[in-house]
């Protein structure tokens, strides 16, 4: 895999060389939103190390439960609720659990979630998979 390691906050990250052109090739179909841990640090780093033209939206996680703690277990997952709302949402990552799946399941709107290696990131197997999935709910 192509890429390279920057320094971010002082910790060595790897970023793809392609996932700007997979984020930049699904983004006419769905909202693109940093659901990072780094909440706005994403736009201060990601952008420009990517190659994306713009900042994106960011969530912010609640920190009062402690680390790794949630009303529906994933870290993330009270945040990510709160923003979908009723539409319908792909979620990437590469740290997706139980609790993901069950939630995603339990959703009244269509979801996907779209599981990634950390050391690939996000590849053309999981844009493809984006893409038809965008597919399907416009033709429905």
């Amino acid at each position: 895999m192509s890429g390279s390691f920057h320094a971010i906050d002082g910790i060595p990250h790897f970023l793809s060389a392609t996932a700007a052109a997979h984020l930049l090739s699904v983004e006419p179909f769905f909202e693109l939103v940093w659901a990072s841990g780094w909440e706005e640090k994403a736009n201060d780093y990601l952008p420009h190390l990517l190659g994306l033209p713009a900042e994106l939206p960011f969530l912010r996680f609640a920190r009062s439960g402690g680390p790794g703690t949630s009303t529906h277990g994933h870290w993330k997952l009270d945040a990510i609720d709160a923003y979908a709302g009723e539409r319908a949402l792909a979620w990437v990552d590469d740290a997706l659990d139980a609790s993901c799946h069950a939630w995603a399941a339990a959703r009244s709107s269509p979801t996907l979630l779209v599981g990634t290696r950390p050391e690939r990131g996000l590849t053309g197997r999981e844009t493809r998979r984006l893409l038809e999935w965008a597919g399907r709910l416009a033709q429905t």
